[in-house]
This record gives structure tokens, sequence and C-alpha cells, in this order.
């Protein structure tokens, strides 16, 4: 079908008119299979939707790997955040230990500068109460030289050990206020090393959980495709099922009016040789266009048909073409006769070849040629041989 429109060629209109009778029989009676195009259409979408569920999966999969990956290079970071806990967990024990040390310390300072003041207390107490002589007396009070010398030296004797208990007290008052700032700095670097560690154990903590719970996402949302994608091959194999009985009970017929040359459905003498088999070992989506195109074979041609939507009750050539394509989900929309020029990839394919030009086009499919030009000679679209060349753009899907 062009994008113009054009007179109807007077051999299609005879075509047409040639196939109306046999259209309603065909219609009445299910050999048209325009179950199995349905069923086609069904197959598509649902391997469709398989495949943007397979595609889900695979990205779920390598984000899962991702994620796995950013796990082990965590991890990393988690070994080396714990041994550096580790260190500060042995350096906070270590000021902990200089922090109970220095308290001892402080301890026996503290007795000795009491000892030391109250010794200096009693010595000045006495002084001052006269129980200790002075120079004065001392010399009044002497009898003798000798005594003198004598009560020279005690008094010597006391004024160093007074000098002393001063000085001790002076260093142990000086020593008490060293260790108390060693003591206050070791307190706080014993609160600045505490909260160091407990900021890094929580830092653990909060980073183990996140990857935890961003795995078991991962995992869930990958699980859930995986069940619905199992589910939808499941269905898929119902539907392929299906599909293949329709096309098995086609055969059959196939058989039958190959022996018998009609078949009498309903009263009404019809050729069933319109029906075609995919040759064996040809691909799925080869199938699937023979099924297609013996869906719609015997419709008759309808300007226009199969346009406005792929279920119609007769196709044109573009028309007839587009709706065996789409079933293999090749194309996703009817194409005109013109728009095949330039689709797929150029020159004949290994199973399809497709020959269009702005006014008519045709395919042939696994050696059988698919013309809507056909219907005239035998009343179906498929046969064997003839068909237009020249004039003709080839082009065939990509793959096939």
């Amino acid at each position: 079908m062009s994008n113009s429109i054009a007179p109807v060629p007077p051999r299609r209109i005879l075509c047409a008119l040639a196939l109306l009778a046999v259209l309603g029989a065909l219609l009445g009676t299910g050999l048209t299979s325009r179950s199995a195009g349905d069923l086609q259409s069904q197959i598509a979408a649902t391997r469709s939707a398989a495949d943007s569920l397979k595609q889900q999966i695979a990205g779920d999969s390598q984000q899962i790997a991702t994620t796995r990956n950013g796990i082990a290079g965590a991890q990393a970071r988690l070994t080396a955040i714990q041994a550096k806990l580790d260190q500060r967990v042995a350096q906070l024990k270590a000021v902990q230990a200089s922090l109970l040390a220095a308290r001892d310390h402080l301890v026996q300072l503290e007795n000795r500068l009491h000892l030391a003041t109250e010794a200096l207390a009693a010595n000045l107490v006495a002084g001052y109460e006269g129980s200790q002589p002075n120079l004065t007396t001392v010399i009044l009070n002497s009898h003798g030289f000798t005594d003198l010398l004598d009560q020279m030296s005690f008094m010597e004797r006391i004024a160093h050990q007074n000098a002393d208990i001063v000085g001790i007290t002076r260093a142990a008052r000086a020593e008490v206020a060293r260790q108390a700032t060693h003591l206050a700095d070791l307190e706080a670097r014993d609160r600045v090393l505490t909260n160091e560690v407990l900021a890094q154990r929580n830092q653990v903590a909060a980073l183990r959980a996140a990857l935890v719970r961003q795995q078991m996402s991962e995992l869930s949302s990958r699980a859930r495709a995986t069940h619905r994608y199992d589910s939808l091959n499941a269905q898929l194999s119902h539907l392929q099922a299906r599909l293949n009985a329709i096309e098995a009970a086609a055969a059959a017929a196939a058989a039958r009016a190959a022996t018998t040359g009609n078949a009498n459905v309903g009263g009404i003498a019809v050729n069933t040789g319109g029906m075609v088999q995919p040759p064996a070992g040809a691909p799925e989506a080869i199938r699937q266009v023979i099924a297609a195109g013996n869906a719609i074979a015997t419709l008759p041609y309808i300007w226009g048909g199969g346009h406005g939507s792929f279920h119609a009750s007769g196709y044109d050539c573009s028309g007839s073409v587009s709706y065996a394509l789409a079933a293999a989900g090749l194309i996703s929309s009817p194409m005109v006769s013109g728009d095949f020029e330039s689709y797929g990839d150029p020159g004949p394919g290994r199973w399809i070849t497709i020959y269009a030009n702005a006014g008519h086009v045709w395919m042939d499919v696994a050696g059988w040629r698919f013309d809507t030009v056909a219907l005239s000679y035998g009343g179906t679209r498929w046969s064997q041989g003839g068909g237009e060349f020249s004039g003709f753009v080839v082009r065939h899907p990509p793959g096939l």
C-alpha cells in the first residue's frame, strides 16, 4: 500500500469478489486461524514483557554485583578502620594506665607534703614558744667553752632541719602542681581518645547496617522480577502449545486437501491448501511469520485493510506483510508499501526477502511466496514461484 490513495487494480477487485462467498464460511469455521493470529499477538506481547523482565533481572544482577564489589571495598575500609580502632584502644589503655599511676603518685606527694607541713609547723611552734634556746640564752647559760660549742652545734642542726623541711615542702608543692597539670592533660587526652573510639565504632556499625539493607533490597527486587519472569515463561509455553495445536490442525487439513483437492465445510467447498508449514530447523521467528500468514492467507484483499488495526476482515498487500512480520515482533506497527523500501537490511535474506516499491509489496518466506496477487490464482496468499521482481527494492529483516 502506498501513502497516496490509488484506484484498486481490476484484478484485485475480481479477486476480492471471488473470495467474498468463501470468506463467510471460513470466518464461521475457524479455518482462517484468526485464533492463531490472536495467539501470535499474545505470544509477541508476552515475549516482549519477558524480555523486559529479563533485562531488568540482568540489570538487578549487575547492580548486585556492583554492590557486592562495594561491600568488598567497604569491608577493606572496615578492616582498616578496625585496625585504627585497635590502635586507639591500645592508646586508651596506655593513657588510662598512666592516669592511674599519676593519681597514685599524686597521692604520695600529697601525703609527703602533708607530713612536711606538719613537721615545719611543729618546729615553728616550738621555736616561738621558747622550747628551743636562742643564741643569747645559749651563751649565758653555757658552762664553759665546750658546752657553748655543743649548744651552738645543736642550734645549727635545728636551723638546717627547718631549712630542709621548708625546701621539701616547697618541692613537694611544686611537684604536686606539676603532677596535677599532667593529670589534667591525661584526663583530657583520655576523653578525646574515648570519643574517637566511640565515633569509629558508630561509623562501623552504620556502614555495615547500610550495606546489609542495600543488599537485601536488591536481592528482593531481583527475586520479584525472577518470579514474574518465570510466570511469563509458563504463560508463553502455554500459548505456544495452543498455537502448535492450531498449526497441527491446519497441517492435517492441508494434508486432507492434498488428497481430495477440496474440503467440505458447512456444505461449502473451500480450498484448504492455503496453509503452509515451516521447514524443519526454521527459526522461531519464521514459524511465527508463517503461522500469521496462514491466519490471513485466504482472507480477501481490502484496500487499506490491516492499517487501522492489525485485526481486520481483509488486508491489502502492505497490510498482509505487516501482519505477518508483526507476529514475530519484526515490526511494531503497520507499514505502507513505500516504507518497506527502506526497511531492514538491503538485499535478499536467508529466510525472508521483501520486494517493495511505492505501489506494491510482497515477500518470500522460506521459499514460499506471500503475495496478495496470488489470491486471484489459488485463493490464498501463499504460492510457489512467480512474483514481480522488476522495479522492486529488495530488503530483508536483520538476521533473517
